[in-house]
């Protein structure tokens, strides 16, 4: 059975999550290919850092309110909170190297 290090997010779950320490959420939709291109490298970074930071995802798509909240425009975008503060955001496909730093 495969272990599931990326917590799947509804807009009732979301603002409690990131208030879980240091929390990277990746907002996608399911059509959005560089979203599914991302998504390997978003579960093994989540694996490496198990533990150590938390990894959420939210479909944009059926939850609108938190995207607009955060203003995520674009996708893939990557939000990364310390304690339910924003402190970094990425837009758009992104090797797992620039995660890293």
């Amino acid at each position: 059975m495969k272990e599931d290090f990326v917590a799947e997010l509804s807009g009732k779950e979301f603002a409690t999550f990131i208030k879980k320490g240091i929390v990277l959420v990746d907002f996608y939709a399911d059509w959005c290919t560089p979203c599914i291109m991302m998504t390997p490298i978003i579960e093994e970074l989540a694996k490496k850092y198990n533990g150590k930071i938390n990894f959420g995802k939210i479909n944009i798509d059926g939850e609108s309110d938190v995207a607009q909240k955060y203003g995520i425009r674009h996708i893939p975008n990557f939000v990364l909170f310390k304690d339910g503060q924003k402190i970094e955001q990425f837009v758009g496909s992104i090797p797992a190297e620039d995660f890293e730093e």
